[in-house]
This record gives structure tokens, sequence and C-alpha cells, in this order.
């Protein structure tokens, strides 16, 4: 029994082996040019193929390996495989039931087979078309759940630290009064908050002048709130613009980005010949920004003109005094809190600790007060610095962005609701600059992959999240498209044929009609991690066409007719595929509802509903439409038939055989003795004979043994 068990393992593995290991090597063969998408998006993608890979080439070790020597070792008796057999044939008799009326009228009927292939490209069209209707919304990555948020607080240039201290606390408290899922607040007026990578790339380090504010929220754990975080930071702000704005304040709520962190979602670079039209430009885009819906939090990098006091020295009265303009700098930084004399040196501390001498706020504040700021002179003598110079305001100078030595402004915003994605924010703003025209005369529009050409004329180019987002689809795009050629030439090289990896990859574009509905049904965005989805369903689609083709070649090798042998692939391996497809849907039901991989899940859930119940009528579709490529080189055609040639031996030859050889015992089951009984007096060759032998343990007849013996069964076997 162990020898029977032995050889039909070896038996199941020649069987599905080949198509298996190309199967595998396919699935990898999709994942690897993930591994080569650029920018930022790159470290968050290459974990998964990498991983994937490895994990898909570890499962085809232990199909080949594991799997065997775990049956060998569990040694099932053979009339429990016999009674697999029999249960596992009547399952395949019931599949054949009413498999078989579906896919056969499609083979027999051609209207009814282009019907069908029709109705495939009207279903695959209409589901595209979803995107372009917008009921399903693309986006880089979805918005997460995370457990804070930050408000940030831009007063008019100029502004009292005090006035936006009270801006702030005021701002905080109706959070408090007004959002039930905030535990803890904090504010931080004239100076900056402490900050992340997002905060890094955003450069809020910088927020350290008297009008700027920033309120940083902590939320509920999300176990224990029905919002998600966007919904919050949504709510949140439409509860404080109203109030900020009465303040005269601007605001931005700002989140934490699930993927690479942007300067902000929507911005606009803008560019031009002069200062004066640049600004004009950026303030015209700024009211356009802030007339589009679901675009928020609108402004602009330009400061407002404000005046600013700094101190003239006189530098006859100085130099009379003995008083270096230095040391008249250096004591009127110190008193304002501009001097550090030091740090102390802590143990175990990551960040310095600096001394810092400034006058309270009461008397800094005071123009006059500071007038009696003593200032030492050479001579050892105190001079109150009112006999040095004055206080005089003075207009504070614009600030000059370059980028690549170009002068330039910003413009920017975030998006929210549905159409969250920078591209509907782009759309929208284009349609609104189509009655625009610059200052300088030209109507202008954004690029979308590359700064103006020049700067002779008004121009902005489209950055944010936009940038990340085009780059990383571009390189799946890519990716895509080099898993397509991968897989094609492992297809070729397997096939030997350009026409069955043609037949094979077909239902890699229909598993969309499955994915982009099911993103409508559960009302998520197609995300990158959709796109993943996408990409790694193409190969596993592909694997369950290798095993039907292959099947349908090795009926039609046999003897059989392109029609029944499709039918029998389908019947035959529609169990196995839909087994190994539910696995995978099984596992991918467990991420469905996290707000990143949500895509990723619904790819793989719903595209193999479809898809999978496509292939098992469009690749046998396909291989009776080039039955022709499944046949051996040296084989005649017929019309639906491929015919074998008269040196192969016809089943009754086979049936003769088997009563010599098991039913009758009148020769030996070795090679030399079939060879010499034959067929109707004539010899056979040492293949034939060979085959038919091997047929024999195939059907469960003989069974031979660790020395390639052919061996009849005993009673115990």
């Amino acid at each position: 029994t162990a020898e029977v068990i032995t050889y039909r393992g070896r038996s199941a593995v020649r069987e599905v082996g080949n198509p298996t290991i190309i199967a595998t090597f396919t699935i990898v063969a999709a994942l690897l040019p993930m591994g080569f998408v650029s920018g930022m998006m790159g470290p968050y993608m290459r974990p998964i193929p990498v991983l994937g890979s490895v994990a898909m080439l570890f499962s085809l070790f232990a199909a080949f390996v594991f799997s065997p020597w775990f049956s060998l070792r569990l040694k099932p008796q053979l009339s429990h495989l016999r009674e697999a057999e029999i249960k596992e044939k009547k399952i395949q008799d019931k599949i054949g039931g009413f498999y078989r009326p579906l896919l056969l009228p499609l083979i027999q009927n051609r209207a009814l087979g282009w019907g069908f292939l029709i109705s495939i490209v009207v279903l695959f069209f209409l589901a595209v078309s979803m995107f372009y209707t917008k009921a399903v919304t693309v986006k880089m990555l979805p918005f997460d759940n995370k457990p804070e948020f930050n408000i940030l607080i831009n007063m008019p240039e100029g502004t009292a630290l005090l006035d936006t201290a009270n801006v702030a606390r005021r701002l905080a408290e109706i959070v408090r009064e007004q959002v039930p899922e905030v535990t803890a607040m904090q504010t931080y007026a004239g100076t900056a908050s402490p900050f992340n990578f997002n905060g890094m790339v955003r450069h809020y380090y910088l927020r350290q002048d008297p009008w700027h504010a920033d309120i940083q929220v902590m939320l509920l754990d999300k176990e224990h709130r029905e919002r998600s975080s966007h919904q919050i930071a949504e709510a949140t702000r439409n509860i404080l613009t109203e109030h900020a704005q009465a303040m005269g304040a601007r605001i931005a709520v700002i989140e934490m980005p699930p993927g690479p962190p942007v300067l902000q979602t929507m911005v606009a670079e803008v560019y031009g010949p002069d200062a004066e039209t640049r600004r004009q430009v950026t303030a015209d885009m700024t009211r356009i920004f802030e007339q589009t819906p679901n675009l928020v939090d609108a402004d602009n990098y330009m400061i407002m003109p404000y005046e600013r006091w700094q101190f003239n020295v006189d530098t006859e009265k100085a130099m009379r005094r003995g008083v270096a303009v230095e040391t008249i700098n250096r004591n009127v930084q110190m008193a304002m809190g501009g001097f550090k004399l030091g740090d102390i040196k802590g143990h175990g501390s990551l960040e310095p600790k600096y001394i810092v001498l400034q006058l309270p706020l009461e008397k800094r504040g005071e123009i006059e007060r500071l007038y009696n700021l003593p200032i030492p002179s050479g001579q050892g003598q105190m001079i109150p610095l009112s006999e040095l110079g004055s206080f005089v305001k003075t207009e504070e100078q614009n600030i000059i962005y370059r980028k690549d030595l170009r002068d330039m402004e910003y413009v920017v915003g975030e998006m929210e609701g549905k159409l969250g994605a920078p591209i509907y924010g782009i759309l929208s703003v284009e349609d609104a600059l189509k009655d625009y025209v610059a200052p300088d005369g030209v109507q202008i529009s954004g690029t979308m992959t590359g700064p103006p050409d020049d700067d002779l004329h008004s121009g902005f180019e489209w950055s944010g999240e936009w940038v990340v987002t085009y780059e990383t689809f571009r390189d799946m795009g890519l990716a895509f498209a080099a898993a397509l050629v991968l897989i094609f030439g492992l297809l070729v090289l397997e096939f030997r044929n350009f026409i069955l990896p043609a037949v094979i990859m077909a239902p890699i574009p229909l598993t969309l009609i499955g994915i982009i509905p099911g993103h409508w049904l559960l009302n998520a965005e197609f995300t990158a991690t959709s796109m993943i989805g996408f990409i790694a369903l193409a190969g596993i689609e592909v694997r369950s066409s290798i095993l039907l083709v292959d099947f349908v070649k090795n009926e039609i090798h046999l003897g059989n007719d392109a029609m029944h042998a499709v039918a029998n692939a389908g019947r035959i391996r529609m169990r196995p595929i839909w087994v190994t497809n539910l696995t995978m849907m099984a596992g991918s039901a467990t991420i469905l509802f996290d707000p990143i991989f949500q895509g990723m899940a619904i790819s793989l859930l719903f595209g193999p509903i479809v898809a999978t119940t496509l292939t098992l009528f469009v690749v046998p579709l396909g291989c009776t439409s080039v039955h022709k490529s499944l046949c051996p080189s040296d084989e005649e055609y017929d019309d639906d038939v491929c015919l074998i040639p008269e040196s192969e031996q016809p089943d009754d030859c086979y049936a003769q055989l088997v009563r010599a050889v098991v039913e009758e015992q009148t020769i030996k089951p070795t090679i030399k003795a079939v060879m010499e009984l034959g067929c109707d007096g004539e010899a056979l060759t040492r293949e034939d004979a060979r085959y038919c032998l091997d047929q024999m343990v195939e059907d469960g007849l003989l069974m031979r043994d660790s020395r390639n013996r052919y061996q009849l069964l005993t009673a115990d076997d």
C-alpha cells in the first residue's frame, strides 16, 4: 500500500507539477516589478514583492516536499483513497451536470459565443466607466484613522503674541465643548509644537512668529469611538472655520498622512516674469481655491504688509560714548529673548536645554521701558539705550521663495469628502481657470509633470500629493506592463507557442469587472493598495488559466476532441481552482475593514468572484478557437478534433493489453512481454509498451515499485 501511495503521489506531482511551477513563477513575476517603484512610495512598496515572492517560493517547496512527505507519513488506507476517489468522481459529475450545458452551447453556437464575448467587453467598459462617472473615486492612499490631529492657526502678520495665544485658547475651548472624542489638547503660540516626519516635510519647525499658533488634539482610541479621525477632523473644521474668521484668523486642520508626507494635498507653484505679477496671480488663485468645492483650508505663503519695530543705532553717539554697535545689538537681542547664553549638559538627554536670558513680557512689550535698558561702554559705564539711538517702525520685506533657482510662490489647500484626491481638485480649478487671464495677458493652465518651460509668462505647476500620486501610479503602471511581459515570456517558454499565452492571459482584464464594482459596493476609493491587489491578482488568475490549458492540452494529446477536452478541463479543474481562490478570498477578508489595505482586500475578494467564473468559460472558448495550437506539430488537424496518427495505439489495443496483463494474466507486466504480444499480431515499440503500462498504473490496475518494476496489485493492496 505504501508503494501505491508513493507512486500515486509521484503521479500527482507529475500531473500538476509543471503547471504549478510555472504558475508560481507567474505570480512572482507579477509581484517583483513593484519593487522598482521610485519616489517616496518606494520604501512603502518594497516589502510587498520581496516578502510575497519569498512566500510563494516557500509554498511551492512545501507543496512538492512537505505535502507528499506528510501524506506518506499518514499512510491512509487504500480503501479510504478509493472512497475519496469515488466521492471526487460524484462531485465532478455534479459539476459537469450544470457546467457542460452552459459551456457547450457557447462552443457549438457561434452567434451565442460571440454574444457572450461582446457582453464581457461591454461589462468591462461599464466597469471602467465608473471612474469617469465618479461612482468609484481614486486616491493614492485613503484617509487613515489616527489618534491625533493638529489645528494650525495663522493670524495676520504683525499680530501680537498675546492676541494669538488668546485666539488659540478660545478655539481650543470650542473644540473641547463640541467634539466629544477629544481627550486632551495642548496649545502652542509663537513657537512650534513637537513635530514628526509630516511636520518636518511641511516645515512646521519654522512656525516661530508671534502670529503662529498650533493646537495639538488627542482623540480616544479608535476602538472606543464611532467616527474616524478624518470624520472628526472634517467636523472640527466646519465648527471652527466661522469662529476663526470672526477672530481674523485662518485655520488648517492637519491629519497624519497614511503614506509619504507632502507640503500639502493641493499645492500650486506659481511662476512669472516679475514679483508683482506672481503675487497677483497667487492672490487670484487663492480666491479660486476658496471657491472650489471640496477644497478647504485654502491659503498662500505670501505675507501681508505689516510694520515691525527696529532699533536704529546713532553711530556718532555710540562712538563718542565708546559703545560698539555689536554690543548694542547683543544686549537688545538678549532682552528680547533671542540670545542663548549656553546649554545645560544633561545625562541621557537627546535634545540640548538652552539657557536664555530675557526681560519679562510686560517689560519687553513696552518700547518706553526698553529705552531704559543699560548698555555697558568700553569705560565700564552703563548708558541707557535711549541715548544710543531710537526705535522706528519699518515695513517688513516680502519673503522670496525659490525652487531650482527660479522665483515662485505657493498656493496651498486640503481636500475633503468623497472627492478627496488631488486630481479632482485639480480638474475643478482648471475648469475655473478657463475664464481667467493673468496680469501679463496670458491664459494659464497648470503643468502636471514639471515646472513651466520659462518665466517669461505666468504659469504654475501642480505639486503636493499629486506628484506622489502621479509617480506611484506611473511606476506601478510600468511595473504592471513589465509583469505582463515577464508572464508572457514564461508562458511562451513553457508552451513553446505565442497563441496559448494570449489565451491564458485573457482573464487578466476581467478582474476589473469585479474589482471596480466591488469598490462601489463598499463605498471605497480605488487606491494604490487596490492597484497592488489588481497586479497580484493578475498572476493568480493566470495560474488558474494555466491549469485549464495544460489539462486541455493533455486531453487532446490523449485523443479527445477539443470540445470535450475543454468541458472535462472545466469540470475537473473547477473545484481546485475555486478552493484556491476561496482560501485567498478568506485571507483577504481579514483586512477588509483596515483603512489602508481595504483596497487590496476588495481587489482580492471581488476580483476572483467575477474573474474565476468568467475564466472557466473564456479560457475553454479560447482553447476551442486555437485548438490547433494545442496539438503536437506532427499531428493532423480536423475542424474540432486533433486526430492521433496511426503510430499511436487506439483504445481497443489498450483494452486487449489490459485483458492479457491484468484480467487473464497470460503475460507478465513487463515492457518486453507487452512488446512481444503487440496488438492484432503487430509488435509494439518500446515507447508504446511503456505508455500502455504507465496508463495501467494511472488507472490503478498496476503498481510500480521503487525499482520502477511493474507489478500486479495484490488483494491486500
